[in-house]
């Protein structure tokens, strides 16, 4: 190619770019708070809830949803924190919830004596603040002083406070931190490692924190020393403490991007490098560090394969050795998941996948040796396993649960597969006439991508079956099977078919699967969801007028780009918190994050292929659509809420009549803050699907 024509190439590209950036007409709806994009908001509501709200089913599926979210028959998770086990739990009497603990010995009662920790409610009336609990950190090893994290309506930023538990009460002149995204943990008895909005070019184009620093008790936050210091453009800057009995590791991770990292090791005060692969995990059992790997990870004459945990000694590996054990190679159906690690005092706990079904695996490390063995649990559904209490013994948490099961918990003994079953979630609909299946789809290039499916025993297969398919495909997240006593109250009783598509992107089958799905590859994954929902229509279990889809976040990405690629395909579509510009998304709130994911839109060539399947960009006039609800939160900080508002406007102009939106003044990424606003919100969407495939 001659090198004018290739300017000339280049130049039309960046016009291409800076006009797409330049040319949005919806862009005043992107001012969350502001007083017009509010009344426009609350009108749209008015609509959504008075076409919703008179649905026959509407008010009663909302009160049994309540009721579902409230029950007090629900497993209440706990975990060891000293001598006690602590639990956050909300119900009808707790709408923001309590923060609570116990005994095992009272834990292993029908019913346990809890004592009060912090009552949200009580802190919300008394400071006239709409506080919702987001996490509590507490100082090791005795566990006697917390800091919790509180969020204005849920949003991802935090109102930081020290917490003193003997007192249950917060401390006079403690640590706190006006709201912010803040990343906080303990440094020691009188210190905290702390990252926030130090002022001005403090937070990343993320909006998170860009420096971390020691802050010493008594000292104002002006006087913390700097621990580390990244880039404007880098994801995030945080230091933690990662300790067991006889082990400290002071750890600074610096996020370059979603998916790589730079670890370091602070010792006195310096820090020294911790040379894995920018894209690895890091984790420490004692003096072994493992090695969790996304790429294949080249070490002399030995290609360790993405997907694979390795072990080795820590000061050794410091040293320059690089001789590991292995402690979890992929197959083509296997992986270990993204957080699948965890501890006990003696043993390693690997939760693992194969066809997407749950495997349990646990390591011993002992007189320098590392032996393995598989752990006996149900075969079909989904497992998780944490350990209990790392200095003290080698108990664990396992749990059960599958699209018809309800959840169980066991208590485990690390080394035996006998299990103790603690508690068990009552079935709150009537599963007796389902059953579950997993098929696969093949994708456009030939792939088998699975799927599971949730349907009645006597379904006949005639294409007259509402259908609900669900999809994320995204972030390396796994979709295994889980229990939803609201899915199967408000969709499977009434006499529709659930399904689950495991599309790439995800990471049902590890980093492979995922990667497969990044950046000017992602139309795989929406391939992929299409390519089910064809199936389920050869199969003749649905057809496209009885076919809804629902995604949220990500997912609801992919719920817009099967609205504007494959109109035909669908009935009805529920588009959950989503991303929909692609071209403004790296702009907005924790867009920027996710780069690594889809892609830099502000490089020409890359939003070339990005604009292919960007939703707001891609909808046009005169198509018949299907149905859609578009649902948000205004106190959402990470996926901005203007992403729908402002798909939602550009369909109204074009005289699209079929579309819906309704946005939760509360409530966070999440969607809602309490077990109230969920259960409104999930009868809303229900019920749309049910008025518009029927």
């Amino acid at each position: 190619m001659k090198k004018p024509l290739l300017s000339l190439l280049l130049a039309t590209m960046v016009l291409n770019v800076q006009a797409a950036k330049q040319s949005d007409t919806y862009q005043w709806l992107e001012e969350v708070g502001g007083t017009k994009s509010l009344e426009w908001v609350k009108a749209q509501n008015a609509i959504s809830r008075g076409m919703l709200e008179q649905e026959p089913s509407y008010a009663a599926l909302r009160s049994q949803i309540l009721d579902i979210l409230d029950s007090k028959a629900r497993i209440p998770y706990v975990s060891k924190l000293g001598d006690y086990y602590y639990n956050f739990w909300r119900d009808a009497e707790h709408p923001r919830g309590v923060w609570r603990r116990t005994t095992m010995a009272s834990y292993k009662a029908a019913e346990p004596k809890w004592e009060t920790v912090l009552d949200l409610d009580a802190l919300a009336r008394e400071e006239n603040e709409n506080w919702v609990f987001k996490n509590s950190n507490c100082r090791y090893p005795n566990y006697d002083r917390c800091l919790i994290e509180l969020s204005r309506g849920g949003a991802d930023a935090v109102v930081v406070r020290e917490f003193d538990i003997a007192s249950k009460s917060f401390v006079k002149d403690g640590f706190t931190l006006p709201e912010a995204k803040t990343s906080v943990s303990w440094q020691s008895a009188n210190a905290i490692f702390v990252g926030t909005d130090f002022g001005p070019g403090s937070q990343t184009d993320s909006g998170y924190p860009r420096i971390v620093k020691l802050w010493e008790r008594g000292a104002p936050l002006s006087a913390a020393k700097t621990v580390y210091e990244g880039q404007k453009a880098d994801i995030s800057v945080s230091a933690n403490v990662l300790e067991r009995t006889g082990y400290r590791y002071e750890v600074v991770e610096r996020g370059l991007t979603f998916y790589t990292s730079e670890t370091w090791l602070r010792e006195g005060g310096k820090l020294s490098r911790i040379a894995v692969p920018d894209d690895a995990k890091v984790s420490f059992f004692g003096p072994q560090i493992l090695v969790h790997l996304r790429k294949p990870w080249r070490i002399g004459d030995q290609t360790w394969p993405a997907g694979s945990l390795l072990a080795t000694d820590f000061k050794a590996f410091q040293a320059g050795q690089r001789q590991f054990t292995s402690l979890f190679t992929p197959t083509a159906t296997t992986a270990l998941e993204r957080d699948g690690v965890s501890f006990t005092k003696n043993y390693v706990l690997l939760s693992t996948l194969d066809k997407v079904k749950g495997r349990i695996i646990e390591w011993q490390f002992d007189a320098g040796k590392w032996t393995s063995r598989n752990v006996t649990a149900p075969a079909f559904g989904s497992l998780g396993v944490i350990g209990i209490d790392e200095d003290g013994s080698d108990e664990y948490f396992l749990t059960h649960v599958d699209f018809l099961t309800p959840d169980s918990l066991y208590l485990g003994q690390a080394g035996s597969d006998d299990h103790e079953l603690l508690k068990q979630r009552p079935a709150f609909f009537d599963a007796s006439h389902f059953e579950i299946a997993q098929y696969e789809a093949k994708s456009k290039d030939g792939v088998q991508v699975p799927y599971f499916i949730v349907k009645n025993r006597d379904m006949k297969l005639d294409g007259n079956n509402p259908t609900l398919l669900y999809g994320y495909g995204g972030f390396e997240v796994s979709l295994t099977p889980w229990y939803s006593a609201g899915a199967g109250k408000a969709w499977l009783e009434k006499g529709g078919v659930y399904v689950v598509a495991n599309i790439r992107g995800g990471g049902e089958f590890g980093p492979r699967w995922h990667q497969a799905a990044l950046k000017q590859h992602r139309q795989k994954a929406y391939d992929d969801f299409a390519a089910v929902a064809e199936d389920l229509i050869a199969r003749k279990i649905t057809q496209p007028k009885k076919l809804g889809i629902m995604g949220g976040s990500n997912g609801g990405l992919l719920m817009g780009v099967m609205l504007t690629q494959r109109p035909d395909l669908f009935g009805a579509v529920v588009c959950q918190v989503p991303l929909l510009d692609m071209r403004r998304y790296n702009q907005l709130l924790a867009g920027a994050s996710w780069m690594g994911e889809f892609g830099n839109p502000d490089v020409a060539s890359e939003w070339q292929y990005i604009r292919k399947f960007s939703p707001y960009h891609n909808i046009k006039a005169g198509v018949k659509y299907p149905n859609v609800l578009f649902t948000t939160s205004t106190r959402d900080d990470r996926v901005h809420p203007g992403h729908a508002r402002k798909m939602m406007a550009k369909m109204q102009n074009m005289g699209i009549k079929n579309a819906w939106y309704y946005e939760n003044i509360e409530g966070g990424h999440a969607g809602a803050a309490d077990n109230r606003q969920k259960a409104d919100m999930t009868a809303l969407e229900y019920s749309f699907l049910w008025k518009t495939l029927n």
